[in-house]
C-alpha cells in the first residue's frame, strides 16, 4: 500500500518554513510508514514532502504541488539535485488537487487553506483525491487582523475574517464535504491549529 501525502499552497503569503519539531509531530498524528504515498500540496520550500519521501522509502511516493511556477520550478530542481526517485512536483490549482483519483493515503495543507478562493470545490477534490479511509491534516491559524497582511486574498470568502480562518469555520466546511473529524489539536506550532479529517471507508 502506498501513502500520497499532498501539501496545498495556494496563495501569496509564504509562511515559515516547518520546523523538524512539527514535521516530527505531524508524522506522529498522520501515522506516516514506509511504503505509504504521501502529497504536500502548496508545498512552499517542500520541506514537509522531502521529509515524508525519507518515511515512505522507495516503495513509497510523495507528491508536491505548487501554484506559483517559480516554486514548483524550484521544487523540481530540489527534486532533482536531491535524486528522490520517489517524489513527483505536480502544478496545483484553485479548484482542484490535480492528483489522480482515490490516490491519498494522507493529504496536508499547511498554512494554504485560509487562501483558498474556491474552498468548496476544492474540498471536494481533497475527498475525491484521497483513499477509502485516507486522512486529510489542515494546518491553519486563526484570523490575524493586526497583521500587515490581515486583508484576505482577492476572492477568498468574507467569513475567514482577516488574514487566516476560524477553525469552527474550517470544521464546519470540512464536515459538508463529507469528511469526518478525527482529531483537533489546538496547541500547534506558531499559535496555529491542526485538524485531521477522515474520508469514510
Amino acid at each position: 500500500m502506498k501513502l500520497l501525502l499532498v501539501v496545498l499552497m495556494a496563495g501569496a503569503f509564504a509562511p515559515a518554513p516547518a520546523s523538524r519539531g512539527e514535521i516530527a509531530r505531524l508524522q506522529k498524528v498522520m501515522e506516516w510508514k514506509a511504503g505509504q504515498t504521501i502529497a504536500d500540496v502548496g508545498a512552499g520550500e517542500g520541506e514537509i514532502g522531502f521529509a515524508a519521501a525519507t518515511v515512505v522509502g522507495e516503495r513509497g511516493r510523495v507528491y508536491v504541488t505548487e501554484l506559483d511556477e517559480k516554486k514548483r520550478n524550484t521544487l523540481e530542481e530540489e527534486v532533482h539535485t536531491r535524486e528522490l526517485k520517489n517524489v513527483t512536483v505536480l502544478q496545483a490549482a484553485e479548484k482542484q488537487t490535480n492528483l489522480p483519483e482515490g490516490c491519498c493515503d494522507a493529504i496536508v495543507l499547511r498554512r494554504v487553506y485560509h487562501h483558498l478562493t474556491a474552498a468548496r470545490e476544492m474540498d471536494a477534490s481533497l475527498l475525491r483525491s484521497l483513499k477509502p479511509g485516507g486522512k486529510l491534516a489542515v494546518i491553519d491559524f486563526p484570523p490575524r487582523k493586526g497583521l500587515t497582511e490581515s486583508d484576505p486574498v482577492a476572492g477568498v470568502p468574507a467569513n475567514r475574517g482577516g488574514h487566516g480562518i476560524p477553525e469552527k469555520v474550517l470544521l464546519e466546511e470540512l464536515k459538508a464535504a463529507g469528511f469526518g473529524i478525527e482529531k483537533t489539536f489546538e496547541d500547534w506550532p506558531e499559535d496555529g491549529y491542526c485538524v485531521v479529517a477522515k474520508k469514510a471507508q
